[in-house]
């Protein structure tokens, strides 16, 4: 943590935690032992992965800060103004735990914390045993015997749409022979869930004609986009290799970005018709419908995964993506988990098969909201999980419960803030400007009705 005799230049929303040193640098051309002060934009552009990382006006449910979570360095999101006292060539020390970003105290050595790692493929139980799975979501071979390393309940999720081949060419049977073998060797003896093509027009693949997929935060993807010739050769190819891999390892299937339950039935009994009998098969909830339709889609699927992400991008009207909008998706705000314990209610007894994926139970003091609704299953990045299974161990069920109860009942994010002790000067809520405390003092002198 941040040394007495530093001084907190910035604080903002702490994305990947861990902490760094380094002298401050602005753009992407950065050496690897300085701390990058980049833009979301630029951050596919990192020539390579710095210390750490400070982003400035960051959206942080978008694809380009999620790919945050990949570098496995430290990272920071603060507003433009913050970013302002982060002066070029600065030597600092960023936390991305808390959220801070501080002057670096002479030499003294960087006092992170002992965590204690969670044991490989076992849950982590709350103080009065409630177990809880901390899944990982993976994009790379070495980042599924990272996650393996840093004690992941299993592999929730493996994004298949960022396994291609180095030259570009069209991914074929024996790409994903060899890269789907190793990701399971590498993760054993972890389950290993292959959520099949799932690409939109911000994450593209190379080999993926330009103009297939229709711009847009609602156009074409996921399995919109299965019926397109190029696809659905790449799809059977995945779905061919995971079959055979079935023989080996445990491994099941994830169908993304399904919304009605005709659409689920559909591709439920094509992919059956491709794969052993015995391979579970999942599908994806990200958008308001299938949440409302959550009770009907245990008919067909093995399991359910919720796409938190989108499902929030949905349910507020906002592009994830887009860093001007990114106020809208507030994930403190009291109506997401209204939704949340709806799915729970919705859910019943098929709540314990169903997985939060996405950025949101990552964020500070959301873990413990969605444990007090009910849900036991979370896949989340692997440098994240020594962290949250710390959140699990220091949280009972009553505590979780009130929490959410609480939440739920709320008027708005400042009363979720309040009751978090998340101050605004780590997070400001829609319209609460840089004073929360006398935007509040404003908001309690209007009359309720």
């Amino acid at each position: 943590m941040p040394m007495d005799n530093q001084t907190v230049l910035a604080r903002g929303l702490g994305y990947v935690p861990g902490i760094a040193r380094g002298v401050l640098r602005r753009g992407v051309a950065v050496p690897a032992d300085a701390i990058a002060l980049i833009t979301q934009e630029q951050i596919g552009a990192l020539a390579q992965a710095p210390a750490g990382i400070i982003v400035m006006d960051g959206a942080p449910f978008s694809h380009q800060a999620i790919a945050l979570l990949g570098l496995g360095v430290p990272a920071v999101i603060v507003g433009r103004a913050e970013a302002a006292a982060c002066h070029d060539g600065l030597e600092v020390v960023i936390d991305g735990h808390r959220g801070t970003v501080s002057t670096a105290a002479g030499n003294a050595p960087l006092a992170g914390r002992a965590l204690m790692l969670p044991h490989a493929g076992q849950c982590i139980m709350t103080p009065d045993g409630v177990a809880a799975e901390l899944r990982a979501s993976v994009r790379s071979v070495a980042a599924a015997q990272k996650a393996r390393a840093l004690g992941a309940t299993a592999i929730g999720l493996v994004r298949t749409e960022f396994f291609e081949p180095a030259d570009g060419r069209c991914p074929d049977s024996d790409y994903y022979t060899r890269e789907f073998t190793a990701l399971c060797a590498a993760a054993a003896p972890l389950s290993v869930t292959f959520r099949l093509l799932d690409i939109a027009t911000d994450k593209l693949p190379a080999w993926v004609p330009r103009g297939l997929a229709i711009p847009g935060a609602l156009g074409l993807q996921g399995v919109r986009l299965f019926g397109q010739t190029v696809i659905a050769d790449v799809v059977r190819a995945q779905l061919a290799v995971i079959g055979q891999l079935s023989r080996s390892y445990p491994v099941s299937i994830l169908l993304p970005y399904l919304v009605r339950h005709e659409e689920l039935r559909h591709w439920m009994l094509r992919v059956r018709a491709q794969v052993p009998e015995d391979i579970p098969i999942g599908a994806m909830v990200e958008t308001p419908a299938g949440a409302l339709d959550l009770e009907h889609w245990f008919d067909q699927a093995d399991f359910i995964a919720v796409g938190c992400n989108d499902l929030m991008q949905c349910l507020f009207a906002a592009d994830r993506d887009q860093a001007d909008v990114r106020a809208y998706l507030d994930p403190y705000a009291p109506v997401l988990y209204r939704l949340f314990n709806d799915m729970a209610q919705r859910a019943g007894e098929h709540i314990a098969q169903i997985q939060l994926c996405g950025v949101l139970s990552q964020l500070h003091g959301v873990l413990p909201i969605l444990l007090g609704l009910g849900y036991r299953r979370f896949s989340v990045d692997a440098a994240q999980i020594p962290y949250l299974a710390e959140t699990v161990r220091g949280t009972t069920r009553k505590t979780a419960e009130a929490l959410a109860q609480a939440v739920c009942a709320a008027c708005d994010s400042a009363d979720v803030l309040e009751r978090l002790q998340i101050t605004s000067a780590n997070y400001q809520p829609f319209l609460a400007g840089n004073d929360l405390s006398g935007w509040r003092r404003i908001d309690h002198a209007i009359p309720r009705r």
